[in-house]
């Protein structure tokens, strides 16, 4: 067992790297393996040899991986990312409120401009938008 006196500060710098390296071994396993089950362009097969080959020689594995598919990362990672934008538009698009008293007052006006509805209609529809 090491005591604290017996390091040194080369010794404490040493190690810092080896946790610096395993944290980034991990973030890179991470990084491949989301990429590689997010892939649809790749059979089952072909993503269970790269799992064997990232996880017998992982930093020879991540780094084949990377330099293979990096394209192929940024475009999936696009699309995700523009499909989960899309996703949160529409979903503020739905919840959203029309504009309130207001809103429905303006939509009322063109459908009265529009010959659509009467100007009773119009004047009941202020009053209720106006009441709310």
């Amino acid at each position: 067992m090491t005591l604290a006196a017996e390091w040194t500060f080369a010794d404490f710098m040493l190690s810092v790297l080896w946790i610096f390296m395993f944290v980034i071994l991990i973030w890179l396993l991470v990084t491949v393996f989301t990429d590689l089950f997010r892939r649809r362009d790749t059979s089952g097969f072909a993503k269970v040899l790269w799992i064997i080959f990232v996880i017998v020689l992982p930093f020879l594995g991540v780094f084949i991986y990377l330099i293979v598919n990096h394209d192929g990362m940024t475009d999936r990672s696009m699309k995700q990312a523009q499909a989960a934008q899309a996703q949160m538009d529409d979903y503020v698009r739905t919840v959203a409120s029309s504009g309130g008293a207001a809103g429905e007052i303006e939509k009322a006006k063109g459908l009265l401009d529009s010959g659509a509805i009467t100007q009773a209609e119009f004047d009941a529809i202020k009053a209720k938008a106006l009441s709310a």
